[in-house]
C-alpha cells in the first residue's frame, strides 16, 4: 500500500514539477532579435491598427472594425456581413493550416515568436527587468523579507504593468466599439455593460497570464503543447542539443578528450520555461532559440565551431541524411495541399462575392387572385440586402412563364448597407397556360457601373 501511494506521489510530482518563479537569463542573438522584432511588428499592427482611418464608400469611418451592433467587419474597403460567414470561415482555416503547416517544419516556432502570450510575456518580463534588475538581482529581491524597498519596487512593477494591461484592453474592445468614442466615453464612465465587462475582463486577464502564469502557461495550460507531437516527423526541425558532439560534458579545464559541453548551464538559465534542452525534446521547449544564441556565445569564447545547440531533426541526431523538400514527407504535403486548397477557396469566394443578396419570399396567405381583365397574380415579398456602403438602385425582372411580368414599378433603392423589404405583384396570363405550380425565377441588376445580378428561384401558382 505504501508503495502504491508512494509512485502515485511520484507521477504527480512528474506531471506537475513546481520549480518557483522562473528568473531567466538575458541574452542577445540572432534569435533573440528576431523575437524582438516580432514583438514591434505585432504590437505595431495591434495597438495601431485601431486608430486607422478609411474613405470608403459611406464617408470616413475606422478601418478595422467589428460592428457587432450592426453586424458588419469592416476590413479596410472591406465589409463582411454576416452572409460571409463562409469567407470568414475559409480565413480561419487557411490560419490553422499554416500554423500546422509550420509546427510539422519547424515544430513550436509560432508559440517562440509569435504567440500573444510570448510577446506580451516579453514585454511584462522587460518592464520587470527595468524595475528590478537582471535575473540574478530578481531572484534576490524574491528571496529578500519584505521591506520598503522592496514593496517600492513591487509597486511600480505592477502599475506598470496595470497601465499596459489597462491600454491593451482598451485597444482591444477598441476595435469592436470606435476607438475615438471609446475613449470618452470611458473618460465619463459612459461605458456600456459589455463594454465594462470586456475592459476589466481582458485587462486582468493580461495582466495575470503575461505578468504572473508566465511559463507555467506554456507548461500546464495550452492545449498546443499537448498534441503538437502528432505534427512531427523525423525531418521537422527543433530546437535540440548535438548530443554525439557535446558528450561527455565537463570543465573547461578538464574538455580535453571530452565533449564540446562545457556545462556552463547558460541553455537553462536563458530559457523562458526553465527545461534543460539537453535532456531531449519536451512538450514545455517552445523553440524560442534563446538557448543557441546562449551556447553560441560561449562556443564564440572558447573557440569552440557554433551549433552545439540548434534547430536539428531526429534524422540528423540518429546519423541519418537531411531530407529534401516536402515530397518525402507525407504529413507535411497533405498540410501544405490543404493550405493551398484553401487559400485557392478563400481567393476564389472573395472574388466571386457579390455585394448583394436577394430573399425571395411567396405570400402563402393568398395563393393567387384573379383580375378583372383575367390574368393570375401571384404576391411575393423580396428582401433586398444591399451589402455595398452607398446607395444602389436595383431592377427585378421575372421569367418562367410566357407573358410573366411585375405589376407596377420594378426598380428600387436601397440605401447602403441596410435591406428593404418590397412587394412584388407578378401577373401572368390566365388563358391557356397549364395548371398547378411552375418554377419561375426573379433576376435583380443593379443600375450602376458594376451591374451586379443575382437569380432567385421560386414558384408561382395557375389554377
Amino acid at each position: 500500500m505504501n508503495q502504491t501511494v508512494s509512485k502515485v506521489r511520484e507521477a504527480r510530482i512528474e506531471l506537475y514539477r513546481k520549480k518557483g518563479k522562473i528568473h531567466a537569463r538575458s541574452v542577445d542573438g540572432r534569435f533573440n532579435r528576431a523575437r524582438w522584432a516580432m514583438v514591434w511588428l505585432t504590437q505595431i499592427i495591434f495597438y495601431g491598427g485601431v486608430w486607422l482611418t478609411w474613405n470608403g464608400q459611406g464617408g470616413s469611418r475606422q478601418a478595422i472594425l467589428f460592428d457587432i451592433t450592426h453586424q458588419k467587419l469592416y476590413l479596410f474597403d472591406l465589409v463582411l456581413w454576416p452572409q460571409d460567414a463562409l469567407l470568414l470561415a475559409f480565413v480561419l482555416i487557411v490560419g490553422a493550416t499554416a500554423l500546422f503547416f509550420v509546427t510539422a517544419l519547424a515544430g513550436r516556432l509560432f508559440c517562440g515568436f509569435a504567440c500573444p502570450q510570448t510577446v506580451y510575456t516579453m514585454i511584462f518580463v522587460w518592464i520587470e527587468a527595468r524595475v528590478e534588475g537582471d535575473h540574478l538581482a530578481r531572484l534576490r529581491l524574491d528571496q529578500e523579507a519584505p521591506n520598503a524597498r522592496k514593496l517600492a519596487l513591487r509597486a511600480v512593477k505592477h502599475a506598470l504593468w496595470v497601465v499596459v494591461a489597462g491600454w491593451t484592453a482598451i485597444t482591444f474592445v477598441g476595435y469592436f466599439t470606435p476607438i475615438r468614442e471609446l475613449l470618452p466615453a470611458l473618460v465619463a464612465f459612459e461605458t456600456g455593460p459589455w463594454e465594462t465587462f470586456w475592459l476589466i475582463f481582458y485587462a486582468a486577464f493580461t495582466y495575470v497570464q503575461a505578468g504572473l502564469a508566465r511559463e507555467a502557461v506554456c507548461q500546464h495550460m495550452c492545449p498546443y503543447s499537448r498534441f503538437q507531437g502528432v505534427m512531427f516527423d523525423p525531418a521537422t526541425a527543433n530546437v535540440g542539443y548535438d548530443r554525439g558532439r557535446g558528450e561527455p560534458r565537463g570543465a573547461l579545464r578538464r574538455t580535453g578528450g571530452t565533449g564540446a559541453c562545457i556545462d556552463c548551464g547558460i541553455c537553462v538559465q536563458v530559457c523562458p520555461t526553465g527545461i534543460d534542452i539537453r535532456d531531449g525534446l519536451q512538450y514545455q521547449c517552445i523553440n524560442c532559440g534563446l538557448c543557441i544564441d546562449g551556447c553560441d556565445q560561449v562556443m564564440d569564447r572558447i573557440g569552440a565551431p557554433r551549433g552545439l545547440v540548434r534547430f536539428i531533426t531526429e534524422n540528423e541526431l540518429a546519423g541519418r541524411p537531411k531530407h529534401r523538400g516536402i515530397a518525402p514527407r507525407p504529413r507535411v504535403a497533405a498540410y501544405a495541399g490543404l493550405l493551398a486548397v484553401f487559400a485557392v477557396a478563400t481567393a476564389w469566394t472573395l472574388h466571386e462575392r457579390v455585394p448583394l443578396h436577394v430573399d425571395v419570399i411567396r405570400d402563402r396567405g393568398v395563393l393567387m387572385r384573379e383580375t378583372p381583365d383575367g390574368r393570375i397574380e401571384n404576391a411575393y415579398t423580396l428582401k433586398l440586402i444591399n451589402l455595398a456602403e452607398a446607395e444602389r438602385a436595383f431592377r427585378i425582372g421575372v421569367s418562367g412563364l410566357p407573358g410573366l411580368e411585375i405589376v407596377g414599378s420594378d426598380v428600387f433603392e436601397v440605401a447602403p448597407g441596410s435591406i428593404r423589404a418590397v412587394t412584388l405583384a407578378v401577373s401572368s396570363p390566365g388563358a391557356d397556360m397549364p395548371s398547378g405550380i411552375h418554377r419561375i425565377e426573379f433576376e435583380t441588376v443593379a443600375l450602376d457601373p458594376l451591374r451586379t445580378a443575382v437569380r432567385e428561384k421560386s414558384t408561382f401558382m395557375l389554377p
